[in-house]
């Protein structure tokens, strides 16, 4: 059903299969019969996890116990009995414009080397893509090996919940990608190909956080998703319309999007200073 009818992710299934296998361990193999008092055991035992951790399980749970109920397999559904934690949605960890610029240097100075590696070309392009683009990582390591055309500044892909958006490509990472591109062989059907499959997500963090060593940065300050923080990040201080980054992140609602407008307070106390109206007013007062 998570597959077929709500187009899940291959990630969020493995996600749900966790959490239900995990919770069927601590009451015995009895989930599918737990009421009320058995949730509230469960609960208990998630005592100890973070808030994040406790909302997602809860929230699988919920939807088990809700088709069990669709498919005629359970006359009730005791899902309102599983705690709901709240969402304190924390502030997006992203990179400065200088830190970025620091691990383009380290991918130039790797570039540059005698003899060439061609493994420096899979670097080049896996980093234009996180930050020329946003991508999710699962949405880059999987990419076909002819998603990216030279002549056209946009690709198509399929997301989370199977939805599909329009991503702009630009110059350098186009560029990159055909540089890269040469090294793959024709026969391939991966971008970035690795063994009978393609690159996995895990590979990927490794080699972002070998280069952000190579070059200064605290390697836990770096992983796919912390560059494609920053790609909104910065688009959005360069005037970038809310809306139009929702669109590129891929993301359902908007409220997801909002949490990239975390600013500084200097540049808040700079904006209203600039750019409200009351400052020309005040202006042409006697």
């Amino acid at each position: 059903m998570m597959a077929a009818e709500a187009g899940a992710s291959p990630n969020t299934i493995s996600a749900y299969r966790s959490d239900l296998n995990l919770s069927a361990t601590v009451l015995d193999g009895t989930l599918w019969q737990a009421d009320a008092a058995n949730l509230q055991a469960l609960a208990e035992a998630w005592r100890d996890l973070s808030r994040a951790t406790v909302a997602r399980k809860s929230a699988a749970l919920r939807r088990f116990f809700a088709f069990l109920v669709d498919e005629g397999l359970r006359d009730d559904d005791p899902g309102a009995a599983l705690p709901r934690p709240g969402s304190a949605r924390r502030l997006p960890r992203t990179l400065s414009t200088a830190d970025v610029d620091r691990l383009f240097a380290g991918v130039a100075t790797r570039l540059d080397r005698d003899p060439q590696d061609p493994r420096d070309y899979r670097l080049a392009a896996l980093i234009e893509l996180l930050y020329g683009s946003g991508l999710r990582a699962t949405e880059l390591v999987s990419l076909p090996r002819n998603a990216i055309a030279g002549d056209r500044p946009y690709c198509i892909l399929r997301g989370k919940g199977g939805r599909e958006r329009l991503v702009p490509i630009s110059d350098k990472a186009r560029a990159a990608v055909a540089a890269w591109t040469r090294h793959v062989p024709a026969d391939q059907p991966w971008l970035f190909p690795s063994g009978r499959s393609h690159l996995s997500r895990i590979r990927l963090y490794q080699i972002l956080k070998a280069l952000a060593a190579e070059v200064g940065i605290p390697p836990d300050r770096v992983s796919p998703h912390v560059l494609r923080h920053a790609f909104a990040t910065h688009l959005l201080e360069g005037g970038a319309d809310l809306r139009a980054l929702q669109a590129m992140l891929g993301h359902a609602d908007i409220a997801t999007t909002e949490i990239y407008t975390h600013v500084d307070s200097r540049r808040l106390i700079e904006l209203v200073n600039q750019r409200h109206p009351l400052v020309d007013a005040g202006a042409r007062r006697p």
